[in-house]
């Protein structure tokens, strides 16, 4: 797998947050951006998410984003929800790729959502509970299990560890570093980083540099 951005600028505004960037993500590394507030990070992740396109300059060749195949990107959200009336179960059964209860693609799906939801700390009987119930935090922590179910090739985290304790904290953890797929993550937790990531990228006055370990 390989997401690669060439000679690329981002401009938010009028205001030109990224300018003339080469990036990559391979395989499934795990990358942290670091920088400091209003540097680009999360401009950054919304480019990798789709959410923002390049500014394409006639003048010069080569701009662009290119991807070895089709993929698949997830964003925690941050209006995870549009109906707290749901049912947690709903929820996360929703993403489920097999409707059959019976089949073993289904089961396996249950069980791993088990294991992320007890993982995160919530009892197992809370999944028949409606999202309104929970509190902001533990909403955010219901819209990352999801996301961790969709298995993006691509999973894009913007200060994950929030509102999550440090049990949790050390699960997740475990969880990141045998996710299949890339995982790209700011956070100003410098002891999650050194835990989780092979690799840094740093933005500073619209530039990056990338450094490994």
């Amino acid at each position: 797998m390989l997401y690669q951005i060439s000679n690329g600028t981002v401009s938010v505004g009028g205001e030109l947050i990224l300018s003339h960037i080469d990036f990559e993500i391979r395989g499934n590394e795990k990358i942290a951006v670091v920088g400091k507030n209003g540097a680009g990070k999360t401009t950054l992740l919304n480019l990798v998410a789709g959410k923002l396109s390049l500014v394409r300059d006639d003048r010069r060749e080569g701009a662009g984003i290119r991807c070895s195949r089709r993929l698949t990107v997830g964003m925690l959200s941050q209006q995870a929800f549009k109906d707290g009336n749901r049912t947690v179960e709903e929820e996360l059964l929703e993403a489920c790729p097999c409707r059959d209860t019976f089949e073993r693609e289904r089961f396996e799906y249950e069980r791993e959502y088990d294991t992320l939801f007890t993982g995160f700390g919530f009892p197992k009987e809370d999944k028949k509970k409606r999202i309104s119930q929970f509190s902001g935090g533990e909403q955010t922590k219901i819209a990352l299990i999801r996301l961790l179910l969709e298995k993006p090739d691509i999973l894009l985290l913007d200060e994950p560890t929030n509102h999550l304790d440090m049990e949790s904290i050390a699960w997740l953890e475990t969880y990141l570093l045998n996710y299949p797929g890339a995982v790209f993550i700011v956070s100003h937790d410098r002891y999650f980083l050194d835990k989780v990531v092979t690799k840094i990228v740093e933005i500073e006055a619209a530039q990056m540099r990338m450094y490994e370990g």
